[in-house]
């Protein structure tokens, strides 16, 4: 497998040296802040997520202040009280985008959000103790539990999460495949341990967050790896 120091090298020469390389890779959260958060913030970084996949995402900046308002500031007791005639009443709520689809999703993921805080005492908790060398495990926890929360938008929530998460983007998966680790789209379970092996290989090798990683590897193809920022951070 390639040296992580020769993807780097590369993406020194795309950006136009080292300074430009890293003068904008974000700060990552401690366990501790990321297990502080409360869960009503990552409820709505999901929501967030979700409505805004496959749609034009300044249309969901934009009504945000609507979706916090008709989602109760995404308190989980309040949105657990909600009767279905409630849930239903969505579908004429002009402060939202009115898709039911995702109205429901949002409503099965308050129940996600409650399950995990019943088994580790805080959502962020559970982020926050989840082994950083096996975020393929988590992405499947996130598909086969939440809703519509699978491949790039489980990734998505992640790293707006502040858990230090890689992206598989277009751009990643370029290098990827460019350095032989995979060939086309890491879609089998197969493709995805290769992926996380090879993350992991260069995680020891150079101690870099995977954040940083990631964001290397897609500059290092003259590229991004990351979705606008709305994590707080």
């Amino acid at each position: 497998m390639m040296q992580f120091g020769d993807i780097y090298r590369l993406a020194i020469e795309q950006k136009g040296g080292k300074q430009n390389l890293i003068t904008d890779l974000p700060k990552i959260q401690s366990p501790r802040q990321l297990a502080a958060r409360p869960d009503n913030h990552f409820l709505a970084l999901m929501t967030r997520t979700v409505f805004q996949a496959g749609f034009v995402w300044k249309v969901i900046e934009h009504k945000w202040q609507g979706f916090e308002e008709a989602f109760h500031r995404f308190d989980i007791p309040q949105l657990l009280a909600l009767t279905d005639e409630e849930w239903e009443s969505y579908s004429t709520d002009t402060r939202i985008v009115r898709n039911m689809q995702k109205v429901y999703a949002t409503r099965h993921n308050v129940g996600f959000v409650k399950e995990i805080c019943q088994e580790h005492g805080r959502f962020g908790k559970f982020l926050a103790s989840w082994p950083a060398d096996d975020q393929i495990g988590l992405m499947a926890v996130l598909k086969q539990r939440a809703a519509r929360l699978g491949s790039m938008s489980g990734q998505y929530f992640l790293r707006r999460a502040g858990w230090d998460a890689f992206m598989l983007t277009k751009d990643v998966v370029t290098c990827l495949n460019q350095h032989e680790i995979i060939s086309g789209e890491p879609t089998s379970q197969k493709d995805l341990t290769k992926v996380q092996q090879a993350f992991n290989q260069w995680r020891a090798e150079t101690k870099l967050p995977y954040v940083h990683l990631s964001m290397i590897m897609a500059r290092s193809v003259g590229c991004e790896d990351r979705p606008p920022d709305h994590s707080g951070r």
